[in-house]
């Protein structure tokens, strides 16, 4: 049988990963920092440098803002699944210097004034936020120097701007719920983020292994 229809995009991933079975769902490992989400592939937690703290918008389980946390930096990661969060808080109960905030990251960007040395998103809120309304924010939170990265899965080509997304979650519901995502080719996104002030913008396409299989682009900007 068919859960409820989710009626607004925080419902919709409030079904990300959802854990079956009764027993306690494992925790993540942390054992790394991934831009790409596959088992040591790709670059890591240098590519934001040594900072003192972090911003991760959409950190879903937490696995990469866990593994910054344990590596010595402060990190608030923003989410608005509430039922992430709360599976976020309970896998990461106890961690120092790791926060897990309920709130849409708009909003928190601009309810808090807090500056942060890195902000990131790997494959999470950048992906589906509007960049003209989300970049704007982000660069006035990044310190001077600061690094702001994020990864999302490599687009299809002619397959840009704001796309509807599907899926299983919505898949033979009755709701009138529409998400999306907002993906660019490595020099569209390098274009938007010069707009917004940022520099120092590096944009790559991290292959999957499957070769059948759409890779990571990757981005990286100062500001």
């Amino acid at each position: 049988m068919l859960s409820a229809a989710p009626n607004t995009p925080a419902e919709y991933w409030d079904m990300y990963k959802p854990h079956r079975g009764e027993d306690p769902q494992p925790r993540p490992a942390a054992d790394r920092f991934s831009w790409v989400g596959l088992d040591h592939e790709g670059p890591g937690a240098e590519l934001l440098g040594s900072p003192a703290n972090a911003l991760d918008l959409g950190p879903a389980e937490g696995e990469n803002a866990a593994f910054l946390a344990r590596s010595g930096v402060e990190v608030t990661a923003v989410d608005f699944s509430a039922v992430q969060v709360d599976r976020a808080r309970a896998f990461w109960s106890g961690e120092p210097g790791l926060t897990f905030v309920h709130a849409e990251v708009c909003a928190f960007l601009d309810d808090n004034p807090q500056e942060y040395e890195a902000i990131y998103s790997t494959w999470g809120a950048v992906w589906f936020t509007d960049p003209e309304e989300l970049f704007p924010r982000v660069a006035t939170r990044l310190t001077a120097g600061g690094v702001f990265g994020f990864s999302h899965r490599e687009p299809v080509t002619g397959q840009y701007g704001a796309q509807q997304m599907g899926g299983k979650w919505l898949e033979g519901r009755e709701t009138d719920l529409t998400v999306l995502r907002w993906q660019y080719g490595p020099e569209q996104w390098a274009d938007i983020l010069k707009q917004h002030g940022f520099t120092t913008v590096r944009t790559e396409v991290l292959p999957n292994p499957d070769r059948a299989a759409l890779g990571t682009l990757l981005v990286t900007a100062r500001i």
